[in-house]
């Protein structure tokens, strides 16, 4: 469940489990269903029947503050009963299913039918590790403060959040009572995790291994699709990255950009002021930018593995998926988190060395530019960047992942 940037790297699993010789079934919204059987994977539809690309829905979901409960209370939990009965039809005949993030009825699935289950995480903040503490999206400036405190109170303060939202889970232990099952079960934090196995799918360049992840976890490293091997940069694009300087190119992903306000607007200014070259990806079916020259152009979309290896700065909103291609591509961060783990992963970016940060509500023409030429300026930025594109480029990602679920079908 979740946007392009949680689909993406189960259809790269799929894609790549396929090519091994396996059947493979993806089940998730129905508005994904002509992407997924274009790929030629099969479908199967998993309510809550959401669209996503509904904007009034992505920008509640969206807020830093109300998002994240928004998500979990008033669209999950109403509906784990129904999820249940869809992943039953998912799994009916599979050998191993994986699940990622708020698919709840997971475990419940796995304990009732007996199927062999993976699950998966694909941002470092989903391992909630005390010994490398996240960056939570409702108070990000606090929680970054307290990140040197000792193993202990980040301990206490997790356990401190999970008893403030204890409440949140009655609709999913009368589930799993009407299942017959142990009603006392956290399905957001300690018992999420599959005690057969569990794939970190991000890199260890923003990541590393912690001696608190649940066992036993294999960390692959980032799983990547992105459209590229079935689409090709419109020529008005392709000429623009190659008749000039870099351009700095500015996106808000596949979910965030429908919330984007004057997000792309205020980017061309901020280009103008500073006298660069800029791409904008407003996204697709959203209002063309204003501000737009010869110099600053605009276009719906373009895969991010064609164009960011091409820029001089990405500008972005850090979704795991986004973060993932600019961490690829080699190239210095310019991030505006909205909510979810966008705070987390820029927190991560930023002190790796690679990225500034600005709050969604305080970024304009102005400070955008400000940042900008900072990090323009400073060759440290495009060096530290370059040093963890070596890491994600070694690590196997798709492979390792793949290479463990078929380890688990053998056992």
């Amino acid at each position: 469940m979740g946007s392009l940037g949680d689909l993406h790297p189960m259809m790269a699993l799929g894609l790549e489990l396929r090519r091994r010789g396996h059947s493979v079934v993806v089940n998730t919204w129905q508005g994904y269903r002509e992407k997924i059987v274009d790929n030629g994977l099969e479908f199967v539809p998993l309510r809550p029947d959401l669209d996503p690309t509904d904007g009034e829905l992505i920008r509640k979901t969206m807020d830093s503050v109300k998002g994240p409960e928004m998500v979990i209370r008033e669209i999950i939990l109403p509906a784990v009963s129904d999820m249940y009965e869809d992943m039953l039809a998912a799994v009916e005949g599979a050998d191993v299913f994986l699940n990622g993030e708020i698919v709840y009825p997971a475990a419940s699935i796995a304990q009732t039918t007996g199927i062999k289950w993976i699950t998966t995480s694909l941002s470092p903040l989903c391992m909630f590790s005390s010994e490398d503490p996240n960056v939570y999206p409702q108070a990000s400036w606090l929680f970054e403060a307290l990140r040197p405190m000792p193993v202990a109170f980040h301990e206490t303060l997790f356990r401190f959040m999970r008893w403030t939202i204890k409440d949140w889970f009655e609709p999913y232990k009368a589930f799993r009572r009407d299942l017959g099952l142990d009603p006392d079960h956290d399905p957001i934090f300690t018992d999420k995790f599959s005690p057969q196995m569990h794939l970190a799918m991000f890199s260890a360049a923003i990541g590393k291994p912690q001696p608190d992840w649940p066992t036993p976890t294999i960390q692959t490293g980032f799983c990547f699709y992105d459209e590229s091997e079935t689409t090709t940069l419109q020529p008005e694009l392709a000429a623009f990255l190659d008749n000039g300087e870099p351009p700095i190119l500015f996106t808000l992903g596949s979910a965030a950009v429908m919330d984007s306000r004057d997000f792309f607007d205020e980017s061309a200014k901020a280009a103008k002021l500073l006298g660069r070259r800029a791409v904008l990806l407003y996204g697709r079916d959203q209002r063309l930018p204003t501000g737009l020259n010869e110099n600053i152009v605009a276009f719906e979309f373009a895969p991010y593995s064609q164009v960011f290896p091409k820029a001089a700065c990405v500008v972005h909103q850090a979704g795991v998926g986004t973060t993932g291609q600019v961490l690829r591509a080699g190239v210095p961060h310019l991030i505006i988190p909205f909510s979810h783990d966008q705070p987390d992963n820029a927190a991560r970016c930023r002190r790796a060395g690679v990225a500034e940060i600005i709050s969604r509500d305080s970024y304009n023409a102005d400070r955008a530019a400000s940042a900008l030429k900072k990090i323009l300026a400073d060759d440290q930025y495009r060096t530290n960047a370059q040093q963890l594109k070596a890491i994600v480029d070694s690590e196997p990602g798709t492979t390792a992942a793949c290479d463990a679920i078929e380890g688990v079908l053998r056992k």
